[in-house]
């Protein structure tokens, strides 16, 4: 009987609890089916879809800001011909992956996961979740949890607040919740940001828009970057050219950021001469394009074919590099005394993060705050036992780290079944490790939530690496063993290994 029937109240069990259907949680289900196949699994998602991300943003012009061979999953390389892709495309991507993996057989959709309390005596969470639709609770149970829930609130985005925000007569939208009825053709558009966001939004609302303006505080590294990878190669032999490219990529990738953290000079030289090549001569790229911080303090906006430079050329758009003294009935008026006249006002002002999606964790009793611990290989959580979460890079692609993680996950299941051991535990003890920001960018939706984080270490396995390359040989290629990962609790010999109880098998989206 479904728990979700409201009928049968007894307690669901299954081995792993993967927490969040989007392209973390559907790569998490392959590699714990293919990898653990004598292991049961479901999925818990909070929404009435599958895709996370790519399916809540629905604005004009959403896309990827890394290449998709790399963000697209390892074990199902991106066949696209973009390299740069929109956003239906990869929510089509996940969804087709989910279909031709099973896994969106075992998804539970509408199951907002609110609390998990571990009990070492049963080695065993106990996992609390609300059925959206009625607000009721279910009550399930699992040996290993894996939270897949990215890193921001999605039912709320950051907006500050406007002086005169309710003056303004026209309409004003958050990315975060596109209407799908909204006209703005012929129209003024403001598009408050400078981020990912702002910089899809203004050339994809340019192509029919009045005029669109770009209001931004301060600038942001942007560079242009080929929409088609000239590299993609299909044909019989299609799958591997792209896992090539795929590495090709990722190297790349790694490369560059560390030339760009030993040489942020010469790397600003090169972004700002990327940026005049695109613009009209005598524009004012130190007022608008160039940031007081070095390249990668913050991530790096990739606009596909320079859209965003060709919008500004051809007169469709426009960027002014100013502060917000209050909205009016007309408009923006700036505290350099200019106003800007607006129909529609578009707030890309930022995310709100939040780790585990909020869920509640508890450890035999005792409440966790996530903000006094430190992460453990970028994917676990010291001295929570049996838990994982998936969080991928902040100067590459997502996924990348993300499957590290799986892969990761998939030993250490395997290495407890062998030994007989039931819980797997992160310990910090020994040599001191000097706390510091799990992510370290300096972007304001970072610094707004960091803290309520948990924190890295100065030293391995308690640093996140920011290094594909050192990630794949720590997570894949080493062994199991450190003075860290702490297994034990064995089962007990007049009990069974697996708790008596139907499995999830979970229901189709719809």
């Amino acid at each position: 009987m479904s728990v979700a029937s409201g009928v049968d109240r007894a307690v669901e069990h299954v081995d792993v609890l993967i927490v969040g259907a989007g392209l973390s949680g559907i790569g998490a289900a392959h590699h714990i089916a293919t990898k653990t196949p004598w292991l049961t699994f479901a999925i818990l998602e909070g929404r009435d879809a599958i895709g996370g991300t790519w399916d809540l943003f629905r604005y004009p012009g959403v896309r990827s800001d890394s290449d998709m061979f790399t963000l697209g999953y390892g074990f199902r390389p991106w066949n696209g011909e973009n390299s740069i892709a929109d956003g239906a495309s990869i929510r089509d991507y996940i969804r087709e992956t989910a279909a031709e993996d099973g896994t969106d057989q075992r998804i539970r959709f509408g199951h907002k996961v609110r609390t998990a309390a571990w009990s070492s005596d049963d080695a065993l969470w106990h996992v609390t979740a609300e059925l959206v639709s009625t607000g009721e609770s279910v009550e399930l149970t699992c040996r290993f949890l894996y939270s897949c829930t990215g890193y921001y609130r999605y039912d709320r985005g950051h907006l500050p607040e406007f002086p005169g925000y309710d003056d303004f007569d026209g309409t004003i939208v958050h990315p975060q919740f596109w209407p799908d009825d909204l006209d703005y053709a012929g129209k003024r558009v403001v598009v408050i940001g400078s981020g990912a966001t702002a910089v899809t939004l203004v050339p994809a609302m340019a192509e029919t828009a009045g005029h669109v303006t770009m209001l931004q505080r301060s600038p942001t590294y942007i560079a242009s970057a080929p929409a088609k990878n000239p590299l993609n190669r299909g044909g019989p032999n299609g799958r591997w050219a792209r896992s090539g490219l795929r590495w090709a990529l990722a190297i790349g990738g790694v490369a560059g950021y560390q030339f760009s953290r030993r040489r942020p000079e010469t790397v600003r030289k090169l972004l700002r001469k990327g940026v005049a090549k695109r613009l009209p001569e005598g524009y004012d790229i130190d007022t608008h394009f160039t940031p007081a911080y070095d390249p990668w303090d913050q991530r790096m906006c990739m606009v596909p074919d320079g859209d965003l430079f060709t919008a500004i050329s051809e007169g469709r758009a426009s960027v002014v590099t100013d502060h917000i003294e209050t909205f009016t009935p007309a408009g923006i008026r700036l505290a350099s005394g200019e106003e800007l006249e607006a129909d529609v006002i578009v707030t890309a002002t930022g995310l709100e993060m939040l780790f585990l999606g909020g869920i509640e964790l508890t450890v035999d009793d005792e409440a966790v705050d996530p903000s006094t611990r430190l992460t453990y290989r970028g994917t676990m959580i010291e001295g929570v036992p049996n838990l994982a979460f998936a969080f991928g890079y902040t100067n590459a692609s997502w996924t990348l780290k993300c499957e590290l993680s799986c892969d990761y996950v998939t030993r250490v299941l395997t290495r407890m079944r062998e030994t007989g051991l039931r819980q797997c535990t992160p310990v910090h003890s020994g040599t001191e490790v000097e706390p510091l920001p799990f992510v370290d960018l300096t972007s304001g939706y970072v610094q707004r939530s960091v803290q309520s984080f948990p924190k890295q270490g100065d030293a391995f396995p308690w640093q996140v690496h920011q290094n594909y390359l050192r990630d794949y040989r720590a997570m894949r290629l080493k062994g199991l063993e450190d003075d860290v990962l702490r297994l034990s609790n064995p089962t007990p010999i007049h009990t069974s290994a697996t708790p008596a109880g139907p499995a999830l098998t979970g229901s189709r989206p719809r």
